[in-house]
Order: structure tokens, then sequence, then C-alpha cells
């Protein structure tokens, strides 16, 4: 049986691993390893998404360090800014368009400004094997 829905809410992770903008960078890729994901959003002291941190960009400050010294500093400094973002209610049809297009794999679910949870290629991957089953 199909399931009727297709939006964003129904597939997203909401337990999120969040970092603060003012952590230490060393802290942040840490954390990202101990919890064996690629990114997580940056948030403010309200709540409010600001930025995302990725192992690219971690991989890229390591690659500066290694080459002009220290590794140090605050994720502010080393995050991406103005993610690309989905809302709650935005059809996973849309959402599996922007993976296709993109080179994202996951968007920052936000509602009001808030961050509310993350899609990824998978959540949608599996939302279509609900929806299409064998």
């Amino acid at each position: 049986m199909k399931k009727r829905s297709m939006l964003v809410r129904d597939y997203m992770a909401d337990k999120l691993i969040t970092l603060d903008f003012e952590m230490d960078i060393l802290q942040a890729a840490h954390t990202l390893i101990k919890n064996q994901i690629s990114g997580a959003p940056v948030i403010d002291n309200t709540g409010r998404l600001i930025g995302i941190l990725t192992e690219r960009d971690l991989m890229e400050l390591a690659v500066q360090a290694y080459y002009h010294g220290t590794l140090g500093g605050v994720v502010k400094d080393h995050m991406a800014v103005d993610p690309q973002t989905v809302g709650p209610d935005d059809s996973l049809l849309d959402v599996a368009q922007s993976f296709i297009k993109g080179r994202f794999h996951r968007f920052p679910v936000v509602d009001n400004g808030r961050l509310v949870g993350i899609i990824s290629r998978g959540d949608v991957m599996r939302a279509l094997g609900e929806y299409y089953p064998l």
C-alpha cells in the first residue's frame, strides 16, 4: 500500500547533532568523527540555523594547516554560510530534484527560521522505497 504523504516532515531526521558557532574547530571535528556523520548544522544562541560545517570544510582546513602551521579557530570561521534549506511541508519530489541538480547530500529543514530537522538523499530513497514497494 502506498504511503499517502510525500512530505519532508514525514522522513526527515529530527534528532540532530548540531554545532555551536563559537565551538572550537577541533572540538567540532571530533564531534563529527565521534558521531560518524559527515556534516552538521551550525546554530546560533537562539537555535537559528546560520551555517553548516562538513567534513569537506574540515579537510580543507587540515590541508591548509599542514602547509601553513596551526590548526585552530572556531566553527563560524570555517562553516559554509546561508546553506540551501528546505521546509517541513516541501514535497520530497521537489527535494529529490534538488539532490539531482546539486552536489549536496543533505539539506537542513527550517521552519520559521528555526532548524527542525535534516533530510538526506538516503531519507528520500527510503520514502521512494515505501511509495513504490516491491
